[in-house]
């Protein structure tokens, strides 16, 4: 790499560090749209915490952006720009030119997703008929699914029905 590639490349580096920086700080209480919350639909509510959801998350990304932008810039300093942390190797031109950011080769790349805060259901959610083991007798294949589904109650369970005593029996039944 020349020295007008790493010239343009620190200058893509400096110009996405402003952009992150000048971005608006959302260090506010959320305020909600609304003076009260008493007569509001649950609709509102929900789409007030989705955007504080999404600007939390947000900010999250940008302040992981500015450090990878910071640790670029200080291997540029430091002359080891464009050589892979981990392995020593030259990083391809049109890697860097791609990913200003990236301090490592394509081998060297991080291809597994943080899945650390993903919801607990998806552990047992998946899209074919096979669970894991810690579910006793969990097999979903047209019927049994309504069954294993039922163990939880339904309508027809006497919970859901009333009673003689409360005054609400379901003579129809």
């Amino acid at each position: 790499m020349n020295e007008q590639q790493l010239q343009h490349l620190k200058n893509e580096l400096l110009d996405e560090l402003k952009r992150i920086e000048e971005r608006p700080d959302n260090d506010r209480v959320f305020e909600s749209t609304e003076l009260s919350n008493y007569d509001n639909h649950p609709a509102d509510q929900a789409t007030d915490l989705t955007d504080q959801a999404t600007e939390l998350a947000m900010d999250k990304f940008h302040d992981f952006q500015k450090e990878e932008i910071k640790e670029a810039l200080r291997a540029m300093e430091a002359g080891t720009y464009g050589t892979c942390v981990v392995c020593g190797k030259e990083i391809p031109y049109e890697r860097l030119e791609a990913m200003p950011r990236t301090l490592t080769c394509i081998e060297h790349a991080e291809d597994t997703l943080d899945t650390t805060e993903r919801s607990v259901e998806e552990g047992v959610l998946t899209g074919n008929t096979s669970h894991p083991s810690n579910l006793k007798d969990y097999r979903v294949d047209g019927e049994d699914s309504f069954l294993v589904v039922e163990e939880y109650g339904s309508s027809d369970s006497p919970s859901d029905k009333g009673s003689e005593s409360d005054g609400t029996y379901d003579t129809d039944l």
